[in-house]
């Protein structure tokens, strides 16, 4: 079997490293398996995209598209045109897609458009915000593909619900989680550490992404400065991204806790999450590391695509106010950690269990 990897953002990245390690143990062992990685270059950024093939040590890609940045049509579009000669040059039995980016959509919709099989890894999953380009991407995604790997019950039934054939669900458990347990003895503290005087359990992570919450200045604003104003006795920890960071330009903030910093590789952004008193995020991954870790996680937003973060990890939705973030983190304060625990099959296995199911096909 020759399968073509996509990977077009920094969360692919984590997801597929785990999967090349699986499949090159059982080519070694004499399976029938190969594999092209291609990066379709959605995130080019060097501090967002190369440095995780570095860490995890994931292989050099074959081919890098280089596609870039753009509008979500552009995007995609430029995408879709260049996987497509990438197919025609280099014809493979399966194309394996993680995630909801549009590297995933884009790259589902060519490999259907040229009969060949789609693998979808982290499928089933449902914020109901149609909002969410990520959203659309998870459903056009799943509506083609012909092998689903879910992370969850939920996820698969979720596909079940919308028609999918049960015989080719796959509920192997959450790749995100093998790339965190493979390199739990590797993680390290960022160069910052000793600077900011950093130890464990005295500082939050905060991290900001959504349009919603950063692409207006004045609103990013009054919830950093909410935020701030809420922590009182923690330094704040925010590596912000180059685009959050050019919205605020040279506003005077009059922060007294938050600390900005550069976007964080792989194993220093873990080491940070691992050691923190709290996360909060706008974010939908996180979550699945933070209950793995044990650490508090309280996500500003008003639906999760990993409702089990919720029911049986360390999440809490709090919504996009910072009225009710204040309130939730209050209660925190005063009541201590939730009850938690690892959801069913996140035990760092998943990878070895889809690459044997997709061999039996």
């Amino acid at each position: 079997m020759n399968i073509t990897i996509v990977a077009g953002a920094r969360p692919n990245f984590i997801k597929i490293a785990p999967i090349i390690r699986a499949i090159e143990k059982n080519k070694s062992e004499g399976k029938n398996v190969s594999y092209r990685l291609v990066h379709t270059g959605q995130h080019y950024d060097k501090n967002l995209s190369d440095t995780f093939f570095e860490e995890l040590n994931i292989p050099k890609p074959d081919i890098n598209l280089e596609v870039k940045s753009g509008s979500q049509a552009v995007q995609t579009a430029a995408i879709m045109v260049a996987f497509e000669q990438e197919l025609i040059q280099n014809p493979c039995d399966l194309v394996l897609v993680v995630g909801d980016v549009n590297s995933t959509m884009a790259c589902a919709i060519v490999a259907k458009k040229m009969n060949i099989k789609v693998c979808h890894v982290e499928a089933g999953i449902r914020s109901g915000d149609m909002t969410m380009p990520e959203e659309i991407n998870r459903i056009v995604t799943d509506s083609i593909t012909d092998y689903f790997f879910t992370t969850s019950d939920t996820a698969s039934n979720n596909l079940k619900m919308y028609g999918a054939n049960p015989e080719n669900i796959h509920f192997v458990g959450n790749v995100m989680i093998d790339t965190l347990y493979q390199n739990l003895d590797r993680i390290s503290a960022p160069n910052f550490w000793d600077d900011y005087q950093l130890e464990q359990n005295n500082y939050v992570v905060l991290t900001l992404h959504r349009p919603s919450n950063v692409d207006e200045v004045t609103s990013l604003i009054d919830l950093l400065q909410g935020i701030d104003e809420m922590v009182k006795d923690k330094k704040i920890i925010f590596p912000i991204h180059p685009r959050t960071k050019a919205i605020l330009g040279d506003y005077e903030l009059n922060l007294k806790n938050i600390v900005f910093v550069e976007p964080q590789g792989y194993l220093h952004f873990m080491f940070l999450i691992k050691n923190s008193f709290a996360v909060i995020t706008d974010s939908g991954g996180i979550s699945e590391e933070t209950t793995v870790l044990k650490i508090p996680c309280f996500t500003m937003r008003n639906n999760t695509e990993r409702p089990e973060t919720q029911s049986i990890g360390t999440n809490t939705l709090v919504g996009t106010s910072i009225e009710n973030l204040r309130k939730v983190y209050r209660n925190f304060i005063q009541t201590g950690k939730k009850e938690s625990g690892i959801p069913e099959l996140w035990d760092g296995k998943a990878s070895e269990r889809i690459v044997e199911i997709l061999l039996k096909k």
